[in-house]
């Protein structure tokens, strides 16, 4: 055991030491985290404001006046015309100005207080869906407050339902709150799954790795030297990470900073594992580089980061439960948000350690020694 861990530790000392001859991977551990987590939150903003609004105003009534005044006062609408019909309205939408059309109908403030609330029409801008859909829905809930305030103000029973939307751990809905965690865990899939596929195919390709081959070090001592590093650098990344949160955007995990690391190290081992596997079975440095781009891009688009799992098909969420990332967003999000324990997310946790075995021993198994002649 005591000649294992000295060589394991050679073994160590040699991977740090091609690290930093290597221009570019030093480069790319430190640059990449830093730069991705200044500017992407910055850029990749999905937060929806001041969407073009066209009211229709055939009441023109104090109330349909208010209407439109406090949809203009709303930092989420931006009203860009009011106009007498439809038509017109219509007109600013194809134009691009506006995602919206609401309708205030004909004596909309005489009919309210005999009976149900007339109907108030909104349109939406199909062709830009998020923009219009998400518009619609700040339209509607302007015209409701307005329509529960003013029905308040003179004593009139509103005839529609009015409803308080609260919402939980994120009250603002910062897309930044979404966006940091998720950038961590594409930064992890990045840096742990590539850098040390391209280091060993590198190894083949310039033929230091025979070296190796004809040495008795064994193959679960091979794979360490080049997993472990890696799972250092998925320390640091996830640290530079939590640290640009909290500096830049004031973000800080509202759960325990150990159960962020717990999941990093075993999502790491899980990544730099996969790399290492397909390193042994690639000749070139190509070949690795499209295979763990597709794997990746698999990653990603099924792990709930873009889209949330329950909107996919019920075969495609069958799927997720075997892909990695699943568990840990479901770890970063939950500990970052809401604020949850090791203990309350206990299954993933378990996922994470089970993928994390399975996948270091499959990289130790696919390594094979060849004898130099």
């Amino acid at each position: 055991m005591r000649q294992v861990m000295r060589t394991l530790g050679i073994l160590l000392r040699k991977e740090m030491w091609l690290m930093r001859r290597n221009p570019f991977i030093p480069r790319i551990i430190v640059m990449l985290p830093v730069m991705g987590m200044l500017v992407l939150p910055l850029v990749a903003n999905f937060d929806v404001k001041n969407v073009g609004i066209a009211v229709v105003d055939n009441d023109v009534s104090m109330l349909s006046r208010r209407i439109i005044a406090d949809c203009e006062a709303s930092e989420y609408l931006a009203v860009k015309g009011c106009y007498c019909t439809y038509a017109d309205a219509m007109r600013l939408m194809e134009d691009g100005e506006a995602n919206v059309i609401l309708s205030i109908p004909r004596d909309y403030e005489k009919n309210i207080t005999k009976g149900p609330a007339p109907m108030l029409d909104v349109a939406a801008n199909g062709v830009d869906a998020i923009s219009g859909m998400i518009g619609a829905r700040y339209a509607a809930q302007s015209a409701m407050a307005t329509l529960g305030a003013w029905c308040a103000e003179r004593g009139v029973e509103a005839g529609g339902a009015n409803v308080n939307v609260l919402n939980l751990y994120n009250p603002t809905l910062d897309f930044r709150n979404y966006m940091i965690p998720a950038l961590i865990v594409i930064l992890i899939i990045i840096i742990c799954g590539f850098l040390p596929a391209l280091n060993i195919v590198k190894e083949k390709e310039t033929g230091t790795i025979e070296a190796m081959n004809v040495t008795p070090v064994g193959r679960v001592t091979f794979v360490l030297s080049k997993l472990i590093p890696y799972w250092v650098v998925c320390v640091l990344v996830v640290t530079v990470g939590m640290i640009i949160g909290r500096v830049v955007y004031g973000l800080s995990p509202a759960g325990s900073i150990g159960a962020v690391y717990a999941a990093a190290v075993l999502f790491g081992l899980v990544m730099s594992g996969i790399g290492v596997t397909i390193a042994n079975k690639s000749a070139t440095m190509q070949q690795s580089v499209f295979v763990m781009m597709a794997v990746v891009m698999i990653f990603n688009l099924m792990s709930g980061l873009f889209t949330p799992v329950s909107s996919m098909p019920q075969w495609a969420q069958y799927l997720t439960y075997a892909n990695p990332p699943r568990y840990f967003v479901e770890i970063m999000r939950g500990v970052y948000l809401r604020g949850a324990g090791m203990e309350d997310l206990a299954v993933q946790y378990l996922a994470l350690a089970g993928f994390a075995t399975v996948v270091c021993a499959l990289a130790a198994m696919t390594y094979t020694k060849r004898n130099s002649a």
